[in-house]
């Protein structure tokens, strides 16, 4: 082996096991380069206005394409995974009509501060690793950013873009948050993981609003997590009744793939459950202040308060649970929401 290929290998050593040292499960490096294929079904995407309310998908349109559109002087990718892995089967919750149904991605801590916060520390210690010529850069990204994280972690080797378009890791199955750092300086590469979804299509077939229009393909519109976080107004009643006790995102095409076998606890505690219950009782009775206060470090924050009592009253509709009825109309007698006001009556009829 020449110097320089030692040198090489030496630097991806060296990069790998200072992101294990700040508690990353997985570190990998590609090009910043978003291959045709894909940047022609994002602009299919678009073109046929899938996006719904997500408006800032269009906006950043050029951007989003190509990380050297986001960032000319990009040489270099470092793509990290960071392991949310839950306890029980996400399944499992379905069935249990008292409590409000939330994505394990939110049942802890805002995964974007916590992430954002360990890349950042990393990223300043990559210096004495990489600025050997004093000249390097490097930008820092978390989901938040007009970048295509799940393509360049296919590329860098993390896992697949499965059917349901999300990411599949042989190591940690569907649970893997996703941080970019782009560099101006070329470092060697990891090799692309390949699709390993096979025959199987569980997660198309489980879809409780059937969002998908095809393998690899979704309708983000009829997605619950779409209606219930980014869709700010009077969901249709035709997805009210599919969403049983989901209250904030789904979970059910990640947690029924069977990669999931190999999948880990997270090892990171402040992605644990800040409630363990949920109690769709206590949630159906907050107020501004008391909802704020619960999820004052949680992702869920970001939703407000009335798209989170409207999603909270469609799941008491679902229920089949009268006991929520004292709630419902005290919403339907002092709320002011249109939003919340139209769930609460559909919630209410419903429990006759």
């Amino acid at each position: 082996m020449n110097n320089k290929k030692q040198n090489n290998e030496d630097i991806k050593t060296k990069i790998n096991l200072l992101s294990k040292s700040f508690g990353f499960d997985v570190c990998k490096i590609t090009k910043p380069e978003i291959p045709n294929k894909v940047q022609k079904k994002f602009q299919k995407f678009l073109k046929n206005k899938l996006y719904g309310e997500m408006d800032w998908l269009k906006k950043t349109e050029y951007r989003r394409k190509s990380p050297i559109n986001l960032w000319p002087e990009a040489k270099s990718a470092i793509v990290l995974g960071l392991n949310y892995g839950p306890k029980d089967n996400p399944l499992l919750k379905n069935k249990k009509n008292d409590l409000g149904n939330i994505s394990v991605y939110a049942n802890g801590e805002d995964y974007h501060k916590v992430f954002k916060g360990k890349l950042k520390r990393f990223a300043s210690k990559l210096f004495p690793i990489l600025n050997k010529d004093k000249l390097l850069d490097l930008k820092v990204f978390v989901d938040t950013a007009p970048l295509l994280e799940k393509p360049l972690a296919q590329l860098a080797g993390l896992g697949w873009q499965g059917k349901h378009t999300n990411l599949v890791s042989k190591e940690f199955g569907s649970w893997l948050f996703l941080g970019v750092i782009l560099l101006n300086k070329e470092v060697p590469v990891d090799f692309p993981e390949n699709d390993h979804c096979g025959s199987c299509k569980a997660c198309l077939d489980i879809c409780p609003t059937e969002a998908f229009i095809a393998p690899y393909e979704i309708d983000p519109r009829k997605c619950i997590s779409y209606l219930t976080i980014e869709y700010s107004g009077k969901i249709s009643e035709v997805f009210m009744e599919k969403m049983g006790n989901r209250i904030y995102g789904c979970d059910d095409c990640l947690a029924i793939c069977p990669w999931n076998k190999f999948a880990k606890l997270s090892s990171e505690i402040k992605f644990y459950e800040i409630d363990k219950e949920f109690s769709l009782d206590i949630l159906l009775s907050l107020d501004e202040f008391s909802f704020k206060k619960k999820f004052a470090k949680s992702p869920i924050k970001r939703i407000g308060r009335e798209r989170f009592i409207r999603n909270c009253c469609i799941a008491a509709g679902n229920s089949k649970n009268k006991i929520y009825k004292k709630q419902l109309k005290y919403l339907l007698d002092n709320e002011k929401s249109e939003i919340i006001l139209y769930a609460a009556n559909w919630a209410n009829n419903r429990l006759v």
